[in-house]
């Protein structure tokens, strides 16, 4: 076991990467500065992960109902861990969203990292922001790593995962939005944890997906199956739409596939389960 890495959280991406990379884990609940120094004190790790956030259950919608969990879980606890390691020099990477940003898909070129965060309309966008700009300042000084994912896709079905998702509506709208293949996040931040990133990085796929594109290769392998598309204005819901840019995560070695490129080896993955 790599007793080097300590994640602190044990849902979706939690579970992922310590199976992945077959380290500690803890579902211990961040409440004050002392469970956070007494956490890491215990367990003495290198490298903390923090992989805890709300996303409001069923959707975001919910943070809005939860405040107070939203708040505890997006954003103190990031900051209380951050406290707890920059006082024990171990370096923090903190798990955060590219849902914080409004796009216009006439006129803007996908978003690069050192673009502030606009998109203030949903709470859950707000308490993200609220922690990754505070890290991020903490990072030009501290070893601190902010990757930010945006919409899971993984090749094993979760709750969480786009693809669940996406067959359980069967009702999509079509825009392309940046998507992260877990597959490719995992090796994507072994590799900035193993060049000493720091700051923030958009851990996605090249190119923005549109979902009938996945639900297209899904249908060739399950023929049966059948969606329709559905103009985004009838789902009545504020929500985020956008391309990120990869080319800070280019440029520190790491290979970004396009997102057409893991389609097939995604849900071929995801059938064997």
């Amino acid at each position: 076991m790599n007793k080097q890495i300590l994640i602190f959280g044990e849902g979706f991406i939690g579970d992922r990467l310590r199976e992945a990379w077959g380290c500690l884990s803890s579902g211990r609940k961040i409440y004050s500065f002392r469970d956070a120094q007494e956490e890491i004190s215990r367990r003495r790790p290198r490298i903390v992960v923090n992989c805890i956030g709300f996303t409001g259950g069923k959707n975001v919608d919910g943070c809005e109902q939860d405040k107070d969990k939203t708040l505890s879980s997006n954003v103190f606890a990031p900051l209380l861990l951050a406290e707890a390691c920059l006082r024990r020099g171990v370096r923090l990477v903190h798990l955060s969203s590219g849902c914080i940003y409004h796009f216009n898909y006439g006129k803007d070129a996908p978003l690069t990292e050192d673009r502030p965060p606009d998109f203030f309309d949903l709470f859950y966008s707000r308490s993200k922001i609220y922690a990754e700009r505070s890290l991020e300042a903490l990072s030009r000084r501290y070893d601190v790593l902010i990757p930010r994912i945006r919409i899971p896709l993984d090749d094993r079905p979760h709750p969480k995962n786009i693809l669940d998702k996406l067959l359980r509506y069967r009702e999509v709208i079509d825009l392309p939005n940046s998507v992260t293949y877990i597959p490719d996040f995992i090796k994507a931040l072994r590799h900035l944890i193993a060049v000493r990133a720091r700051g923030v990085y958009n851990i996605v796929n090249r190119e923005g997906l549109r979902y009938p594109e996945l639900l297209d290769v899904y249908r060739k392998h399950v023929p049966g199956f059948q969606y329709r598309v559905i103009d985004r204005r009838r789902l009545g819901l504020v929500r985020t739409n956008m391309l990120l840019s990869t080319r800070k995560l280019a440029r520190s070695g790491f290979r970004v596939r396009s997102i057409r490129e893991v389609l097939d080896e995604c849900v071929k993955n995801y059938l064997k389960y």
